[in-house]
């Protein structure tokens, strides 16, 4: 989750009151954000240094690094945080954003050339009139930026924001795409001008900028934008030009971003707009443009329009987990800056009209609307409650009190890996694979993950292979599950829970592993019966390859094979590395259920 830094003093002024740390730790809580430390700049300094810490002095100010959800974007900045914890206070009315009324013939325009949907197809545009900026709001408008272009524009590959001066630069503005020879202009903190493709091996060695560069500058095409007298306003997503710089003294800002998703290119816009309208002459006003694509469409933008949203009551109740009344939550919905239109009676319950600003573009569904309302509500507050969907499933239940009883006899559990390769399932285990048993995985990374492993016993001899130095006998075993192939089932495979217990010693064992397997009967019921009797269970010779012959049995369980057991087969455990002689015992457990 992202962190942003901003200065305590400033944040209580812009909050309107004063906190102790615990206060804030606590309104953070109740919002849904986290302090996670407090600071100094100097602090901060010193510790990307690695200089030895200091006590703070009275004169530095401290900062305050606030932990917020990732999806939260008008958190991202002193101005955003400021205002949503103000309306979730009570002290502030949710802002209504508009856009300026002024007709097509006086609007600003960006001309889209049909090159740029070789690199960056898209653009978005907007003007903020009037800003007033001091040395703290221009350094939050620059680190929102930043910020942004960390988060949602994944370090500028999907939307890269470019903001300058208006009264420095004359529309109408084209957006275009050329060579990269072709483009000549001062960039950003330079006073040299240079060539775009010069520009390239130019920030090579700048720590900031060279990690963009992989952006572009393979493309034969560099995307650009200029004004009317062919200024240059960016080379995005690299450079802002030098030209229309923004500075403390700027009063109208222009912003572009540029973008590979639309989508995305409109929230980033929208943010950045909401964020510093507030200090526009006119408050919350934002001035459009005119975007006009190679085929003749135009839009306007930003598109600042509430969008209207219909959640059932029972909905919201049902999820947080507390009878609300419909009052209660529409108060609840306004503190998190959704507001709630009207409520009607539909169909024997209350639907409420929610209206979801630009701000929150995190807000995509009604379960999300549900969210805000538990926030709000306080999460301590509901009461906890056992889900009967974590009611624990029989066979789970059963696989652990098999898992205990085999503990109890003093064998070690062991966990091995579901995929192993064609060659362990198979031919390591002197079996031959018919084609209509395991699942073939398609595109395996590794050859140790080909199959869906069949039967537990490659990955039980695997274990006692590569721990085959430890102290004699090993006795472990393993609950888990194997797939097989099954028509029946819609994704064409089954699961299939199984036990698998292996003894290596001096000796075989073989008394041992038939002993276990009476043990296992003898716990769950089953009374030893003579062959053709389907009320318990008997064993009768088998011929599986992995084992001996003559040396191995079948268990019959109600008049159906649930598993076998015997000696190792010395070719298989030559396979595995294992000098020691093995009994090994499979049984299907979900045959008891």
């Amino acid at each position: 989750m992202p962190t942003v830094s901003v200065g305590r003093d400033r944040l209580f002024q812009a909050l309107g009151r004063t906190y102790t740390e615990e206060e804030f730790e606590d309104l953070c809580f109740k919002f849904g954000i986290e302090l996670d430390d407090v600071t100094t700049e100097k602090a901060i300094i010193r510790k990307e240094k690695h200089l030895d810490e200091e006590e703070a002095s009275e004169d530095e100010e401290l900062i305050y690094k606030i932990e917020v959800p990732a999806n939260r974007y008008d958190l991202l900045c002193l101005e955003g945080l400021a205002q949503a914890l103000r309306i979730f206070n009570g002290l502030d009315p949710i802002p209504s954003y508009s856009v300026a009324s002024i007709g097509k013939e006086s609007m600003l325009k960006m001309n889209v050339k049909s090159e740029t949907s070789k690199i960056r197809p898209y653009v978005v545009c907007a003007v903020l009139r009037g800003v007033t900026f001091d040395e703290a709001r221009y350094n939050s408008f620059i680190d929102l930026q930043d910020r942004l272009h960390q988060n949602i524009c994944r370090r500028r590959t999907l939307v890269a924001i470019g903001t300058h001066d208006l009264d420095t630069i004359e529309g109408p503005f084209t957006y275009e795409a050329l060579p990269p020879e072709e483009i000549n202009f001062v960039p950003l903190k330079q006073t040299k001008n240079f060539r775009a493709d010069e520009l390239m091996e130019f920030y090579k060695s700048d720590m900031k900028l060279k990690k963009f560069l992989h952006i572009i500058e393979t493309s034969p095409v560099f995307p650009v934008i200029y004004d009317r007298n062919r200024t240059v306003l960016s080379l995005p997503p690299i450079i802002n030009g030098a030209h229309s710089a923004i500075s403390l003294k700027t009063k109208n800002v222009f912003i572009e971003c540029t973008a590979t998703d639309l989508t995305k290119a409109n929230i980033v816009l929208n943010t950045m707009v909401t964020m510093f309208s507030v200090y526009c002459q006119k408050k919350f006003e934002v001035e459009p443009v005119e975007v006009i694509y190679p085929d003749g469409q135009s839009y306007i933008c930003p598109d600042l329009s509430f969008y209207q949203m219909v959640v059932p009551l029972s909905y919201i109740t049902t999820i947080v987990g507390v009878s609300l009344p419909a009052h209660e939550v529409a108060g609840l919905l306004n503190k998190m800056q959704l507001n709630v239109e009207n409520s009607v009676l539909e169909e024997n319950q209350t639907k409420f009209t929610i209206s979801v600003p630009p701000t929150r573009s995190d807000i995509l569904h009604p379960c999300d609307v549900a969210e805000d309302v538990a926030i709000a509500y306080g999460y301590n507050k509901i009461p906890k409650i056992k889900l009967p969907s974590l009611k624990p499933q029989s066979l789970n239940q059963f696989s652990e009190l098999i898992r205990a009883e085999i503990g109890m006899v003093g064998y070690t559990e062991v966990l091995t890996w579901i995929l192993c390769s064609y060659k362990e399932n198979f031919t390591m285990l002197n079996r031959k694979d018919d084609n209509s048993t395991a699942a073939i995985n398609g595109n395996p990374r590794t050859a140790d993950f080909e199959v869906v492993r069949t039967s537990l016993l490659p990955g039980i001899l695997k274990t006692v292979g590569h721990n085959k130095d430890h102290p004699k006998p090993i006795k472990i075993f393993e609950v888990g599950d194997i797939v097989l192939l099954d028509e029946k089932k819609d994704v064409g495979a089954s699961n299939r829970r199984h036990l698998a217990a292996l003894y290596c010693g001096a000796t075989s064992g073989f008394e041992l592993i038939h002993g276990l397997v009476d043990r296992i009967m003898e716990v769950t019921g089953t009374p030893f019966v003579t062959p053709g009797d389907k009320s318990g269970y008997y064993i009768q010779s088998s011929d599986e390859p992995e084992f001996l012959t003559g040396r191995q049995a079948s268990i019959i369980y109600k008049g159906n094979q649930i598993g076998t057991f015997g000696i190792v087969h010395p070719q298989v455990l030559d396979n595995f590395d294992i000098p020691d002689p093995c009994s090994f015992v499979e049984i299907n457990i979900e045959s008891f259920l």
